[in-house]
């Protein structure tokens, strides 16, 4: 079919299970390229196309944005993580 297709995803990546080495990542796709990414570890967004350099420009320009996702690590990946993690222990 014919159109567009814009999609974002967030992946928690990590190793240990104290979560010290835990990195939330943050993509922009459209028709199936990703044209920015947050990571935390890097503390800010790149722009991967030409689109995404604007957009990463305009973004990181906005310091309340920034503390928002680098904050995801402890709200989003942490917690989620420490759920689903017990819940496998539980089980096992």
């Amino acid at each position: 079919a014919d159109g567009y297709y814009e999609y974002t995803t967030s992946e928690c990546v990590y190793s240990t299970s104290d979560y010290s080495d835990m990195v939330y990542l943050l993509s922009y796709s459209f028709n199936k390229d990703v044209f920015l990414q947050f990571n935390s570890t890097v503390g800010k967004c790149v722009g991967l196309t030409e689109f995404g350099v604007m957009n990463a420009e305009r973004l990181n320009k906005d310091q309340a944005i920034l503390q928002q996702l680098k904050a995801q690590v402890d709200t989003f990946c942490r917690h989620n993580a420490q759920l689903s993690d017990s819940a496998v222990r539980d089980k096992a």
